[in-house]
């Protein structure tokens, strides 16, 4: 049988003693008179208890023997192309989700399964990595810098699965491991386990996680110096934890006057710490996170949004908001991509990639840059446009926080700021024109496009939603499955719209990402014409998502 943790010796003693006598007696083990003594309830209870501490331990390899080879099969099914293991993640993280909640093992949420809820919300963690390369790689691009080759490390070659080789499935586990163990630890800091129905596992969780994540290393890997670089992997880990520490203590300091969210302060601080250590050459830690964490923290949500499925598509409502979401994807993708391409004649997927992985704050291409998955050159500048938009939350969360307390947009600070998105567009779309492929130019020009591109891609949006009828924790849910934005999704998932939106929020995401074919099969044709990518189906796409997005606003 499987014993739920959240089941009370109640029901499971009711539920025994009306299979044996064929009666059920209401709190038959607690009420006087009852079949059972007090010292037998008591052995019963214990038994009870350590089989759910036991049942724990399965929960843990059963949620690494789930993520795991969801990430491994997408790296497989993209083997021998060019194209991003993303969007497979997607298929197969819903597929695995709805599949047990089918059988009967899960129920939606899959609270029978609390690591794989733990690690869906733990983007930040993956993300903080990518903070401070692009700290890193902002100052090396305002001094001039030449990007330096990476040589402490240098990677198996064996291919120990197909699509995966020795080297990279290291990776993706210790991943996995650092999350787990990294959230683990944060959350005895914070004291946050008395209200967590795992509360009293987070010790072991913590131990078990940090143990994974320092000796899992490929020992056919050449390193240079085998010292150093566990150093630099444990340092890595304690750093991301003060990183996240401090930025939460920072959050909940200001958050009476501006309710901005932890993560813009992580970025704040990560990629100030990056450009002070611009020299800092990753260890294993950063490695792993950069090449896996995106993936894995993708597998655990679209996990869980496969088993709201059947139960999403019930809720009244759901329909524009799902609509736009599609739709809204294609839109807002393909137009900013048909903008890069006829006006600022950046058409490379160089500039491509990271331009909008950045002003859109993507979550799949921001993973698939990050991996290396569409080149060196936008794997470099990535983490740099992603930080950039990060400096216009302040007035993203800041708005949308006044708009939840009056249960509206604030239309009139909304058409200031798209407006003021759109100036900065087309002022990027001015500097790429002239940049003439030099480097320094094109990444001044694409950090413009993210920065005016995003004000432009949230603002506007949540505009439209709001003509076309939407309430703020719908319209938030739209809006960051539109552009699969992992700051807006964190900060619904973290509860800023309600419980409902929250609870939502993982399928909703996860339902754009079947535009990803479109997605990465143009970059895919860009990297396979080095980097150019096809103009006349982007601008077809820009044309189905605009008449889409019309669609879902007044008839969906």
């Amino acid at each position: 049988m499987f014993v739920r943790p959240a089941e009370s010796l109640e029901k499971l003693l009711n539920e025994r003693f009306t299979q044996e006598s064929g009666t059920m007696y209401p709190q038959c083990a607690f009420a006087a008179g009852n079949k059972f003594n007090v010292q037998g309830v008591l052995l019963v209870e214990q038994v009870v208890e350590q089989i759910a501490k036991l049942q724990f331990l399965n929960h843990f390899w059963m949620t690494l023997f789930l993520i795991i080879p969801i990430v491994l099969i997408s790296r497989t099914v993209v083997a021998g192309s060019r194209y991003s293991p993303i969007l497979i993640i997607v298929l197969f993280g819903l597929g695995m989700g709805y599949a047990l909640v089918k059988s009967g093992i899960g129920t939606p949420g899959l609270p029978e399964l609390p690591l794989v809820a733990l690690i869906s919300h733990v983007t930040l963690v993956a993300l903080a990595v990518s903070f401070f390369v692009g700290g890193q790689e902002l100052k090396k691009i305002i001094k001039g810098e030449h990007l330096e080759l990476d040589e402490i490390v240098v990677y198996s070659s064996e291919e120990t699965l197909l699509g995966t080789r020795r080297t990279q499935l290291y990776f993706i586990i210790r991943a996995f491991f650092i999350l787990i163990g990294i959230e683990g630890v944060l959350k005895l800091f914070t004291g946050s386990v008395d209200s967590d129905p795992i509360g009293h596992f987070y010790p072991l969780i913590a131990y078990v996680g940090l143990c994974g994540a320092i000796i899992l290393i490929d020992n056919k890997a050449t390193i240079q110096n085998k010292g150093a670089y566990l150093r630099k992997g444990l340092f890595e880990i304690l750093l991301i934890v003060g990183v996240l520490l401090l930025s939460g203590f920072i959050a909940s300091i200001v958050k009476p006057t501006i309710a901005l969210p932890q993560i813009f302060f992580a970025m704040l601080i990560s990629s100030g710490l990056g450009m002070l250590f611009s020299n800092w050459v990753m260890g294993p830690t950063g490695r792993s996170l950069l090449f896996a964490g995106i993936p894995v923290v993708l597998a655990a949500n679209f996990m869980i949004g496969g088993s709201r499925i059947v139960e999403a598509f019930k809720i009244q409502g759901m329909t524009s908001v799902m609509a736009y979401g599609f739709f809204g994807q294609v839109f807002w993708m393909f137009g900013g991509l048909a903008l890069l391409i006829f006006l600022g004649n950046a058409n490379n997927v160089r500039n491509l990639a990271p331009g909008m992985a950045g002003s859109l704050s993507h979550a799949g291409l921001t993973g698939a840059c990050t991996a290396g998955d569409l080149g060196t050159e936008a794997a470099a500048r990535a983490p740099i446009m992603i930080n950039v938009p990060f400096f216009g939350h302040i007035f993203v969360f800041t708005i949308l926080a006044m708009s939840v307390q009056q249960g509206k947009l604030m239309v009139p600070a909304a058409m200031i700021i798209s407006t003021i998105g759109l100036i900065l567009t087309a002022w990027s779309l001015k500097t790429l024109r002239k940049a003439g492929g030099k480097e320094s130019e094109e990444v001044k020009g694409l950090m413009q496009f993210s920065f005016g591109w995003q004000l432009v891609a949230v603002f506007g949006g949540f505009f439209l939603l709001y003509l076309g009828g939407l309430d703020i924790s719908n319209s938030a849910m739209a809006k960051s499955s539109a552009i699969s934005h992992f700051g807006l999704f964190a900060a619904t998932q973290g509860g800023m719209f309600g419980e409902t939106a929250a609870s939502l929020i993982p399928f909703i995401f996860a339902m754009p990402f079947l535009v990803h074919p479109l997605v990465f099969g143009i970059f895919g044709a860009a990297m396979e014409k080095d980097g150019e990518m096809p103009k006349i189906p982007v601008l077809v796409l820009a044309i189905i998502g605009t008449l889409g997005v019309i669609y879902s606003l007044t008839m969906a």
